[in-house]
């Protein structure tokens, strides 16, 4: 049996940046008055789904969910899965608890903290069916690339989480990131890449479309997406 935390990655290079932005009224409210709701606080204690949620459903996770449109259209599509969703900028949070209580959303949960240590101290092994990461930082300067999300001590942490039969789905919109995410890939042995698909937007792998997808091609970018299948746990 994995503890939670011998498998954690020995990480002090941030894959984000914390920007504070500035809160709109309405986002300050949702902070005050939908946290209650819908937030989970950070603390090195496993989370119970089943009793998060009040329902044993699976559970699918989004890391990094922007102002959290594509997180509540899926919550709302599938109101027989429990989402959970991972941002650390507070207006998009706010903007995410907003549309969650504008939709009735009652299957999702978020938390305001860096991925790594929510994946480490909070989230049990084998407890997700799905992993959801739309459009990572792609720090493009090659001097940045060691801050990039996808990397090898991720993959392995993302791989005890899930669930036999689970999937990670990522999507970019640089292609050198693509190429870097393929050579990690390579590489794993955790993961065997049942589709990679390459687009214009018009063929999005299993998600709806997102605001980061949009501005990137209006960029003139091409889009890159994974359905990944977990491989085996070797217990």
């Amino acid at each position: 049996m994995r503890s939670a935390t011998d498998d954690r990655p020995r990480r002090s290079i941030r894959s984000f940046v914390r920007r504070t932005g500035r809160l709109t009224p309405s986002q300050e409210r949702a902070l005050a008055e939908l946290w209650p709701v819908y937030g989970v606080d950070f603390s090195a204690a496993l989370l119970a789904f089943p009793t998060l949620f009040a329902a044993d459903a699976p559970v699918v996770l989004e890391i990094g969910f922007g102002n959290g449109d594509t997180l509540v259209q899926q919550a709302a599509e599938y109101p027989a899965m429990n989402f959970v969703g991972i941002e650390v900028h507070e207006p998009g949070v706010g903007h995410c608890l907003l549309r969650a209580h504008d939709a009735g959303i009652a299957n999702l949960k978020l938390i305001m903290h860096d991925a790594i240590e929510v994946l480490s101290e909070q989230v049990p092994e084998d407890s997700l069916q799905r992993v959801n990461i739309y459009f990572p930082d792609p720090w493009p300067k090659k001097r940045h690339h060691k801050r990039r999300l996808i990397q090898a001590p991720f993959l392995e942490m993302i791989h005890s989480r899930l669930a036999p039969g689970g999937t990670l789905h990522i999507a970019t919109d640089w292609a050198n990131y693509a190429e870097h995410i393929d050579a990690v890939l390579a590489d794993s042995s955790l993961f065997t890449c049942a589709e990679r698909r390459e687009h214009g937007g018009d063929r999005p792998l299993d998600r709806p479309r997102t605001k980061f997808e949009r501005r990137g091609l209006r960029k003139g970018h091409r889009i890159f997406d994974w359905r990944l299948l977990a491989t085996a746990h070797n217990d």
